[in-house]
């Protein structure tokens, strides 16, 4: 990159070197052309005639002079004065929060293009972030709203003397659920946070596989119990990873909760894992409500819920953290859903 920038600047000085060259040699040709032309080959001159040709000469040297000032001045106006005056605006409204701007390179200074045309990548990339930071605003002041008011709603409700205890016992356990889901709002957010920043790293250490996915599998034993939904799992026996085992823990966890949040009762989950000499695929397919295409493009941003209602609770993290350790461990993650009919998502990540 230096050899290429220190090429065109080369090529900058020979251009100027010649452009001078050939301006000055014009002006001193035509000097020279008017003062043979003033003095006459005559002998007999008088010395004041010669001194007169010389005034003349002088004089039209400073005419000519002064349009080629001129003529510097306005190409200066024009070739760098105005864009570096667009360019300073550009930067002032930008400092004051527009990151709408965006500069038009001229053929008249082609030399700022390639600052202009940076300054425009900076303004998009500013554009998209401001986006993200007022949606993830708006969302984590959505997401927090809901429980903190009802946490307020029960607790002056618990403030009533009358009340009776089973009303006590149940307002109670109103306040610890949706305090629950605050400091899971909240702890999805710092691990993102981490995750985004690269403060956290993968520790690859060798660990079951096979394991992980049974013991994830069987902490939701409750909630299949209680919705009777049907379980069907095929495993690859030993299946042994060099990976992060806690980072991939959130991923089985989050696709696990997720498939039976979304399956009605009497449904089937479905979970695999097959193997080969370098990688692992993990399957997890349900028979829920599926989503459309676009909610399926969509699903991994973040705060991103296709159930627009907030009937199912949830806060719209977990598929972001998701991809996030996906990413990070040079794993892929798919998904294939079907309205009505239910949705499968594939993780394929190398073994080592």
């Amino acid at each position: 990159m230096k050899k290429s920038l220190f090429s065109k600047n080369m090529r900058v000085v020979v251009i100027s070197y010649i452009i001078f060259f050939a301006l000055f040699a014009f002006i001193l040709s035509c000097s020279f052309l008017l003062f043979f032309s003033i003095l006459s080959l005559d002998t007999d001159m008088t010395q004041e005639q010669i001194a007169t040709a010389a005034t003349a000469t002088f004089i039209n040297m400073l005419f000519v002079t002064a349009f080629f000032t001129l003529f510097d001045i306005i190409r200066r106006k024009i070739t760098v004065e105005r864009p570096i005056k667009q360019i300073t605006t550009a930067l002032n409204r930008i400092t004051s929060g527009d990151f709408e701007v965006r500069l038009k390179a001229t053929a008249a200074a082609p030399n700022f293009a390639e600052i202009m045309e940076t300054i425009n990548t900076m303004t998009e990339e500013l554009s998209g972030v401001e986006t993200l930071r007022n949606d993830f605003i708006s969302n984590v002041s959505h997401e927090m709203k809901t429980p903190l008011a009802v946490i307020g709603n029960y607790a002056t409700l618990l403030q009533n003397p009358e009340l009776s205890e089973e009303k006590r016992v149940e307002y109670a356990k109103n306040i610890a659920q949706s305090s629950g889901h605050l400091a899971e709002l909240i702890t999805n957010i710092l691990k993102l946070n981490k995750l985004e920043n690269q403060q956290i790293f993968p520790k690859t250490t060798p660990y079951n596989l096979s394991e992980q996915l049974c013991e994830c599998l069987l902490s939701f034993e409750k909630i299949w119990e209680d919705k009777n939904i049907d379980i069907d799992t095929d495993f690859d026996e030993d299946v042994f990873a060099d990976a992060d085992s806690e980072l991939l823990s959130i991923v089985w966890n989050n696709l696990l909760s997720n498939a039976f949040k979304f399956t009605d009762n009497g449904g089937k989950v479905s979970v695999s894992l097959k193997s080969d000499k370098n990688f692992a695929t993990v399957t997890v397919t349900d028979t829920g409500c599926g989503m459309t295409a676009e909610t399926g493009n969509r699903i991994f941003e973040k705060f991103y819920q296709g159930d627009t209602s907030h009937s199912v609770p949830g806060n719209g993290l977990g598929l972001t953290l998701v991809k996030r350790i996906i990413d990070i461990t040079n794993g892929e993650i798919s998904v294939n859903s079907i309205l009505h009919e239910g949705s499968t998502f594939t993780v394929k990540f190398p073994l080592s």
